[in-house]
């Protein structure tokens, strides 16, 4: 007698890749590159980024040197689950900037066959975990992590030091206000601005 197999082969589902790095370390650039190929491909693509972004342009994302493409800004994580209804695939900028419910959007995309790919740091100018991005690196089938240039080592960086003194944690800022540095480097400016 011929058993039936409870697993459905037909069932597609998607999946979690995050890009993750210090500040220019073409995280973005690297979100795009992913795009377009989607696009190339004809799939249907989203791209989303927080609304506070808006370094570059309002709507578009738009990396460090200056490649964009087109965008929706969102106040909240979960605008992206109701605007990404259709979409093949779902990119999202600047995941670090998102509340802690980006994790069971991704999730839910992905559990819905969407391929989601999120750009963000990974840790903030402190060297700490940023946001729910330690969630979304534990959550996802794939992470890429990039890195930046020491600009005083010239080895690579994966800390983004602050070259001012704000204490916040949300700060949109661009080369006036960070540096990639390498860990050597990162700490002995630490040790420097202490004194």
């Amino acid at each position: 007698m011929f058993l039936e197999n409870p697993v459905n082969h037909k069932e597609q589902f998607g999946w979690i890749e995050v890009i993750c790095g210090s500040m220019f370390s073409g995280k973005t650039e690297e979100l795009i590159r992913r795009l377009r190929r989607a696009q190339f491909a004809k799939q249907r693509i989203e791209i989303f980024k927080p609304s506070v972004d808006t370094r570059y342009h309002d709507q578009n994302v738009v990396s460090h040197n200056a490649n964009e493409i087109r965008s929706t800004p969102v106040p909240a994580a979960a605008n992206i689950r109701i605007l990404a209804d259709g979409c093949d695939v779902v990119g999202i900028d600047e995941a670090q900037f998102f509340d802690d419910e980006i994790v069971s959007v991704c999730n839910d995309l992905a559990n819905n066959g969407i391929r989601v790919i999120v750009a963000g740091l990974d840790m903030d100018f402190q060297g700490k975990p940023f946001g729910p991005m330690p969630a979304l690196m534990a959550t996802a089938e794939y992470v890429t992590k990039v890195h930046a240039v020491c600009t005083r080592t010239g080895n690579l960086a994966h800390y983004s030091y602050r070259k001012n003194d704000d204490e916040k944690q949300l700060l949109v800022g661009e080369h006036d206000d960070y540096e990639p540095l390498s860990r050597a480097a990162y700490f002995k400016a630490i040790q420097k601005k202490k004194f």
